[in-house]
């Protein structure tokens, strides 16, 4: 793909998808920078800053795997090796990004993070930091707390190479001489234990100047030779093995896919290994004899200057409370129709919206718990994909289904790496009395939807929410979505029916409103934006403006560069990864895209369709992939009300349009700029601007 291409209009669906289309894995990898970058910013609160270190460290844990290890897995047949060159080439080009972005995650943190760290009053000691009243008490931690748990491995035919867990932290060490039984082995594993902090905080007495920290590896690694009485210790490092984390049960043979896949949990832990990491000073020999034991090849090695969790060091901001290292704090605000009101009668009288973090999430909350505490509630059902493990909202649930409420709750147990908080709940709602359904076999329930049905005099009412994110208490705070609470009986019934057939598996009813994976959100989606195009060649203005957090399904994409070529404006803000390349002359030039990074991680889908000033808007579960659209259970549904559409639309789109400060602008080489004010023009932050219109603080609370 060169800048110079120029495709005809007619050409666009007969293009080779290399050269259309932007590499999924690398555009993935292009988010991560992003938020790189927000930890090399000067302007962002220090721990702040290592903060998105942490996160880049997490992201590209499960890039490895899920991503990784998918390619991995496609790359073998019978676990026969498949000389594929594209998936050599796809492997090959992941490598070679992910060892540039860990290479700078650790000199951002060694070089600008660590040296901040004793102006602002915090410690990280080292050994070679540390004093003597330090290191005698971290000898006596070491001693008490760490030594009794540690059990060392020697190798050998009886010893062999012990199971190590997936990202634990593990210490490979060379020893010289003979051991208590005249054999020179010259190998032993120590397994820290996970039950132990990864960061432990020294007594202010010893802490100096602020607060003091050691890490694990650090301590262990100043009392190694302790292990090892009578043997010289040559050599040493420590090292971290990643898995492949993509859980798998036959949901076509299993018969209770709760008890399948609890058994397939325990298996998570040692699946196939996908990267190696090690010590920056690991000599030669020990890192290819790991690489050995564990069968990953040379180029997904990385020795890194520093600790190989760097995740573990979240544990160090958590604990440190010095405000002026943070964001400032922050309310969410709560409109004033529902200060101490009752929410029912609220949402009968009108819809209501909510945008969150910057509004509270709590009047969800107080829906389902007053639902579960009202006499006139007769059933409640609700989606669950992610909810954590302590959550209010579940709590009620329970508490509805134990006062003789019908509760029906659809938990999906395959949501990634919420398996285990979503099987506990399972199990305490049935316990409960509660009907659980774990979605439907092959399709993941990503929907975000709960139904409320009260007896009302002599009438059944029915009350819905409906939501772009998940009912989890801390993303709640963290992640900005939308949420719709309303009463308007179109959209309730066809919320019922969309419960119905995902408990009975029966052929879902003709719904005019909300748009459903993986039968007619595909089909709907390109059906609009083929309206626009339509419009465009009658000679009126086509607009599109979608929001989103990936853009990967070809379907979609080619009906995008269809639709730009008819003159279409398309602005598209996705957060993170883009397979779609704009302004290509004759493809995309009528395409703009765009990557917000900032305090809150962009979470809402919005599709905008202009069709002549209707301007319809859609809030939805799902972003436009292949996944969302044909192998989930997805709802996109409309905003109906136009003061609440109008809300959307200023909300959630044109301040994203306009940021100039946690912008980012994808070219059509799938490189990303970072936007800046031009001339006189101020900074533009969407986030601290909707901080400031919809947060406590602020007037008219978003309405």
């Amino acid at each position: 793909m060169t800048k110079n291409l120029t495709l005809s209009n007619a050409a666009v669906l007969e293009t080779s998808a290399s050269s259309i289309y932007l590499d999924r894995e690398l555009s993935q990898l292009a988010f991560n920078r992003r938020v790189l970058a927000q930890a090399e910013d000067a302007n962002i609160p220090l721990l702040e800053r290592l903060r998105y270190l942490c996160i880049v460290s997490n992201n590209l844990d499960e890039f490895f795997e899920v991503r990784i290890a998918s390619l991995l897995a496609q790359s073998r047949v019978d676990g026969e090796l498949v000389e594929s060159p594209a998936l050599i080439a796809a492997l090959d080009r992941t490598s070679t990004e992910c060892h540039q972005i860990v290479a700078r995650q650790y000199s951002i943190l060694n070089d600008d993070i660590l040296p901040q760290l004793p102006a602002a009053g915090i410690h990280l000691l080292r050994h070679t930091d540390r004093n003597d009243a330090q290191r005698a008490w971290v000898k006596a931690y070491f001693n008490r707390e760490v030594r009794p748990l540690l059990t060392p491995i020697g190798l050998d035919p009886a010893h062999p190479f012990p199971q190590v867990v997936n990202k634990s932290l593990n210490f490979i060490v060379e020893l010289s001489g003979r051991d208590a039984f005249g054999r020179g082995t010259a190998i032993a594993i120590v397994k820290a234990p996970r039950v132990l902090p990864r960061v432990i905080q020294l007594p202010h007495e010893l802490s100096g100047n602020g607060v003091a920290f050691c890490l694990l590896s650090s301590i262990i690694h100043a009392h190694i030779t302790d292990m090892f009485t009578g043997r010289e210790v040559v050599a040493y490092s420590q090292f971290r093995v990643t898995r492949n984390s993509d859980l798998w049960v036959d949901e076509e043979e299993v018969k209770n896919l709760r008890q399948a896949l609890q058994s397939e949990l325990q298996s998570r832990n040692f699946g196939v290994a996908v990267r190696l990491e090690v010590a920056r000073n690991c000599p030669h020999h020990l890192a290819d004899f790991l690489l050995d034991q564990f069968s990953i090849s040379k180029n997904r090695l990385y020795a890194v200057n520093g600790p190989v969790n760097m995740v573990r060091l979240s544990e160090l901001i958590d604990r440190v409370a010095t405000p002026e290292l943070r964001f400032p704090p922050f309310t969410p605000g709560l409109q004033a129709k529902l200060i101490d009101a009752d929410i029912f009668a609220v949402i009968s009288r009108h819809d209501v919206l909510l945008h969150h973090p910057f509004q509270s999430f709590q009047p969800v909350v107080e829906f389902i718990r007053a639902a579960a505490r009202d006499p006139s509630t007769v059933a409640i059902k609700q989606t669950i994909y992610r909810t954590g493990m302590n959550s209010d909202l579940m709590e009620s649930l329970i508490e509805a289904a134990q006062h003789g409420k019908e509760v029906t709750v659809i938990v999906e147990l395959m949501a990634r790496f919420d398996e285990e908080a979503n099987i506990n709940w399972a199990d305490r709602l049935e316990r409960a009395g509660a009907q659980v359904v774990y979605g439907i076999v092959g399709l993941k329930t990503h929907a975000k939807l709960a139904l409320v049905i009260r007896r009302e005099g002599t009438r059944l009412r029915s009350y819905a929410h409906l939501g772009t994110g998940n009912y989890h208490p801390t993303t709640t705070k963290l992640y900005t979505d939308f949420g719709l609470l309303t009463a308007h009986s179109a959209l309730t019934a066809e919320v019922n029916e969309i419960f119905i057939h995902m408990t009975s598996l029966t052929k879902p009813s003709k719904l005019d409103h909300l748009w459903l994976a993986p039968f007619a959100l595909q089909k709907e989606i390109i059906r609009a934006i083929k309206n626009e195009a339509r419009i465009a060649r009658l000679g009126r203005p086509g607009r599109i403006i979608a929001k989103m957090n990936a853009l990967l399904d070809e379907s979609v994409i080619r009906a995008l560069y269809a639709a730009s070529s008819d003159g279409v404006k398309i602005d598209l803000i996705v957060r993170g990864a883009c397979a779609l390349r704009p302004g290509v002359p004759g493809l995309s030039e009528n395409i703009r895209v765009r990557s917000i990074v900032g305090r809150f991680l962009e979470h809402s889908r919005i599709y905008y369709f202009r069709n002549d000033l209707a301007h319809d808007v859609y809030l939805a579960s799902a972003d436009w992939m292949n996944r969302n659209l044909f192998r989930r259970i997805e709802v996109a549904f409309p905003v109906l009300d136009d003061a609440l559409k109008k809300r959307v639309i200023t909300e959630g789109l044109h301040p994203y349009l306009k940021d100039n400060a946690n912008a980012w602008e994808l070219d059509m080489n799938g490189v990303y700029q970072k936007r800046k004010p031009r001339g006189k023009q101020a900074p533009f932050s969407a986030q601290q601007h909707l901080m400031l219109t919809l947060g406590a603080h602020a007037t008219g609370g978003g309405e």
